[in-house]
Formats: C-alpha cells, structure tokens, sequence
C-alpha cells in the first residue's frame, strides 16, 4: 500500500535493530475514534522475518541466561524507569489506537512500570530450596532453569500491561522473547519495546515481528526453535494454539476468554453493587477479559437494582477516550463495533428486553467513530446467546433468581470460568461463593475486572489453560524445576 511519509511506520525489532519487513508491506493503525485518522503504520511480516527474529532469541539466549538474576533484573528497573518517563506520550497513543480514556490508559502505563519493577525484584529471590538427602553424606537441592525461547503473542485490548506482564518474567527467569502483538495495537507495542531498546538489552533478546495471526502467529507456535508459547486471546484461537504447541512438545500457556458474573444479593449494598457493575461490565469499553457480562440479581432486591443501574447507565458519556469529559470511549475497530451491535439484536431475538442503549452513535463529532451506546437487558435467561457466549463489549445481561443457591449455579453454567464477583454482607453468602464459585479469580463487594499484579492471575474451564500468570506464580511458566545431587 501507499504509505503517507508524514507517518512513521514502525518495523520489526530484530537482533537489537529495527529493519522493515522482508516484503516491504505494511499496514495502517487507524483511529477508532475517527477511522480518518492514521495513528502510524506497521510492518506485515513474513515468515522469514519471523525466523530472523527466532535465530536471534535463540543465539542470544546462551549468554542471557549465563547472566545472575540480579543482573537480568538490572535491565528491568532500567526499562521502567524509561517507560515511567515516556508515560504520557505511550498513554497516549494507547488512546488513539485503542480507544480506552486516557486516565485508563495512564493507570495501565503506569501498571507495566509497576509490573517491570516486581519482576526486576524477582531476580534477588529464591529459586529453589535445599531437600534432605536419603545420603547423609550428600546434598540435594531443586533449582530452575529458563526454558529458552518464549513466543508470547498478546490481544489489543491491554497493548502495555499484558505484554509486560509476559515479557518481564519471561526475562528475568532467563528466557529471550519473541513478541507478536495485535495488530490492532502494534503501534502503542512498539513504543513499548522502544523502552526496552533504550535499556541496552543485549542484541536478540527482546525481538517483536507485527504481521498477521495466520502468518506469524501460526509460525510461532510451529516453529520448532521456540520453547515456550504464552498466548491471550479468544477462547477458539487459543485451542489452536494449544494443539499445535502439543504436537510439537512445546510448553504453552493460555489466557482465553470470560462471561464474567456478578451476584447482587437481598442484603447487599445496592449503590455499591451498581457502581461496581457499571465500572466493572462498561469501562474500557467492555473489552476486558474480566468485565462483567452477567448480572445475576436476587428477586427481592431486583427491580429496586434495575432502575438504578439504568438511571447511571444512561448518565455516562460516549466520546473520544482523549476528552476529560469522556467516561467510555470507542469500541477498538469496525469488527468489534459489528460484533457488538449483531450481539444486541441476537439478545432481542431471542426475547430479552434492551432497556437501554445497544445502538451506534450517530450524531455529530461522533459519525466517523466505532461508537456504542453501552446496553442493558431484562428478562434474560441463562441459556440465552447474550448469556453464554462472550461479547467484549458494553453489554449487560439482568438475571433474576430467587436464591443465592440459585444465583450460583446460574453463575456457574457458563464454559468460562474466569472472574466473578458477589456483593452481600453476609458471612455466610460470603462462604458459599468463595467455595462453590467456578472461577480463578473471586472478589466480594468489588467489582469483577480487579487484577493484582502480584497475585497469581488465570481462570477455570475455557478460560485457561490452568497455568497461572503474573505474581511469583509466573515461575512455574517460564521455568523448569532440577533437582540436584552432590555427592563429594
């Protein structure tokens, strides 16, 4: 395609230099809040780039790994320290590409500098412990060692935090990377890898190839240099992913897709629960793998709760994510608008009544975006599509049941298990859930889409591969146990 040269296009990041791809061929970012703006363009890759990238990893990996950890982690503080100072501009660009508000694309930039600072920490703790001998005249000890190359392919939905949260103990453990990102979103990626270049990472250590899913996504998890594949995307693609990284041997490590619950109960606090559910299921558009999708409400408090959540819904305003005034941005392309629009009318085919919303915006300054009422929908029922299959967008689905028990089991027939939240202020409803809730990550009187980085972060059923991420639970990923005996 014709490229505007008043446009950076940003290459591949290969072996410590960044060189267009092997075809000469790119494609263009645009706007989701106005499809006339190009943001940047960014290289459609080849699979001979793809295995430029991988030789490098490979090559590299020998010495990175020879480093201590406390040297690895050296290099993470420093690409923090850069990344914090590159905040704004990075934020930013996160908001043209993507959509979300700049506040949350501030607080996500400043996440991944939080995140490249835990992980720098990491390098300093333990990586094993001493284990009594049979032998009382030998020591046996377990230690861990890198995997090797780790192709880490991410989603355009968190452009920094979730190639960080790969990336970073990806390092640390003594791997070298390999990093696909969405092409929705390789323009924010690359400036992120801009920082890791700016740190002086040694050359092939950090590499990022942009191309298409069927190309370069595909030749990462064929590709029999790479060792380890960490994947988040949905549910349907990360199957793929898996099958093809066992047929190979390779170690893989998924993060798929959520319907996310939210249980209000008779005792609960309405107000509280109603922020948390608007704040959870709308911001970011919706576009989060742990949004609230279904809004199981008790029968006694349930018509009370509707009309409040309907009255803040309704206050919320649509507009581009760079305006203060803006609380919800774009959806983040064509496709993903389509997709949420096609799912709004398939909930009123199937007799759920929309309250509110489900319609694109058309008025003035807002004709060029993917723009969407945020939707909300009555008298749904469990085996509904809305109820079921995962949107990623603005939509929430209203369920009535007449019992806790009941509200978990409705909460529970889903494929997914990922989030789920209850508000309540009864220990014992408190209980229940934490014990009988099929989900990785549970939160009472909090919102859904709440994720630590500290703590070990990953889902039930279809929603992971059951390996978990981020927090010292990173490890069991990106490394392999040995066990040692010394005998003198």
């Amino acid at each position: 395609m014709a490229v505007n040269t008043e446009i950076k296009t940003y290459n591949n990041y290969i072996n410590g230099k960044w060189q267009s791809s092997s075809n000469n061929e790119v494609q263009a970012s645009i706007n989701p809040a106005n499809k006339n703006e190009i943001v940047g363009y960014i290289s459609q890759s080849t699979r001979e780039d793809l295995d430029q990238a991988v030789a490098a990893a490979k090559t590299a990996q020998v010495a990175w790994r020879k480093l201590s950890g406390a040297a690895r982690g050296d290099f993470l503080y420093k690409v923090a320290n850069i990344l914090e100072n590159r905040l704004d501009e990075i934020a930013e660009t996160m908001t043209r590409e993507m959509g979300k508000t700049l506040p949350e694309a501030k607080g996500e930039t400043a996440r991944g500098v939080a995140i490249l600072r835990y992980y720098a920490g990491e390098g300093m703790r333990k990586v094993g412990d001493v284990i009594p001998s049979t032998d009382s005249d030998a020591l046996m000890f377990t230690t861990r060692t890198s995997l090797g190359v780790v192709g880490v392919i991410t989603p355009w939905n968190f452009p920094v935090a979730i190639p960080i949260w790969k990336i970073a103990p990806a390092l640390v453990y003594g791997n070298t990377v390999v990093l696909k990102p969405a092409g929705e979103t390789a323009v924010t990626a690359a400036k992120v890898i801009e920082c890791f270049a700016e740190a002086g990472l040694p050359e092939g250590v950090i590499n990022m190839v942009t191309g298409s899913g069927s190309v370069i996504g595909q030749g990462i998890v064929d590709h029999p240099d790479i060792n380890g594949i960490t994947f988040t995307g949905s549910d349907q693609v990360g199957k793929a992913v898996g099958q093809g990284a066992l047929a190979r041997g390779a170690k893989y490590q998924l993060e798929m897709g959520g319907k996310n619950p939210v249980i209000v109960t008779d005792d609960a606090d309405l107000d509280l629960a109603v922020e948390a559910t608007i704040s959870g299921g709308l911001r970011s558009t919706g576009q989060k793998c742990t949004a609230t999708s279904r809004v199981i409400v008790q029968s006694g408090v349930y018509e009370e709760f509707k009309e409040k959540l309907v009255a803040k819904v309704k206050e919320l305003k649509v507009g581009n994510g760079l305006q203060e005034s803006t609380w919800m941005g774009p959806c983040a392309s064509e496709s993903q608008l389509n997709t949420v629009l096609s799912y709004v009318e398939k909930g009123q085919e199937e007799g759920a009544t929309l309250l509110y919303g489900g319609k694109k915006h058309e008025e003035e300054g807002l004709e060029n975006g993917f723009y969407v009422q945020p939707a909300v929908f009555d008298n749904v029922t469990n085996d509904m599509v809305i109820a079921q299959e995962e949107i990623f967008g603005p939509v929430l689905a209203l369920i009535k049941v007449d019992t806790v028990e009941e509200a978990l089991n409705v909460a529970n027939d889903s494929k997914f298990g990922l989030s789920a939240s209850i508000f309540t202020t009864n220990v014992s409803n408190m209980l229940s859930f934490i014990k009988d809730m099929d989900a990785g990550l549970v939160r009472i009187n909090a919102e859904s889409a709440g994720v630590e980085l500290q703590a070990p972060f990953g889902g039930m059923k279809l929603s992971s591969s059951g390996s978990r991420e981020q927090g010292e639970a990173a490890k069991e990923f990106f490394t392999s146990i040995k066990t040692v005996f010394v005998k003198g």
